[in-house]
């Protein structure tokens, strides 16, 4: 299965010949689960000639606000929109899960509530799974149609369902510990508030539910679709 990432987002130049970029990142993600991948970097332009081109579609995170005035967002959210009605599935990822909800008639907006940053719980349908946080956006109003299966009380729609054509979630199971570190250093320095780097710096060593997230995913684009 062909799974196209449409890249939205570029890691920081200080962080990526280490780690890689977010693509090398999906791609150690969902390593063994038997996926071949295309990247699109969007972010600069290049999009699929067609919604069919690959067997499904992975929106990645991104430094950009959805809300934001970039000649790219349009065709993106067009793009989404004409994935859904054809039913070719997809994932979005912090970002990818914003301008999904955005595409689709729900709002995004910068939280009032500030940053969640760092090993992050979240009651996903029952079940306790940490993933790694850094976001400030939120979706505050999901679009009809959208499932909330995952929240806690400081994002009430960290992840969302939309039926069998989209699965979103807010976290990033694809940010291990030493690139949100990486982050930290670089990223964050005057942007997030230091007391909030130093509780999440201490958190940074607490097991992840990243393989579990892998495994959703991979059974989401896997799943038989008519």
């Amino acid at each position: 299965m062909r799974i196209g990432i449409l890249q939205t987002g570029l890691a920081p130049e200080a962080l990526a010949p280490a780690m890689g970029d977010y693509p090398d990142m999906f791609a150690r993600l969902l390593d063994g689960h038997g996926f071949t991948f295309r990247t699109f970097q969007v972010v600069n332009g290049q999009f699929p000639a067609d919604v069919r081109d690959c067997d499904g579609w992975l929106i990645t995170g991104s430094k950009h606000g959805a809300y934001e005035d970039h000649p790219w967002i349009p065709p993106l959210e067009d793009f989404i929109r004409a994935a859904y009605a054809a039913r070719v599935p997809m994932v979005g990822i912090c970002f990818g899960h914003q301008i999904i909800a955005q595409a689709m008639g729900g709002k995004v907006e910068k939280f009032a509530g500030g940053w969640s940053v760092g090993p992050t719980e979240y009651q996903f349908e029952g079940e306790t799974v940490t993933l790694n946080a850094w976001h400030q956006d939120q979706v505050v109003q999901r679009p009809e149609g959208a499932k909330v299966i995952a929240s806690n009380d400081f994002c009430e729609n960290a992840a969302l369902l939309y039926d069998d054509r989209a699965l979103t979630i807010q976290a990033h199971p694809e940010f291990q510990p030493d690139f949100v570190d990486g982050l930290m250093k670089t990223r964050a320095i005057g942007v997030v508030p230091d007391p909030l780097l130093q509780a999440a710096a201490t958190r940074l060593d607490v097991p992840l539910h990243d393989k579990t997230m892998a495994a959703r995913i991979a059974a989401f684009f896997k799943a038989p679709r008519t």
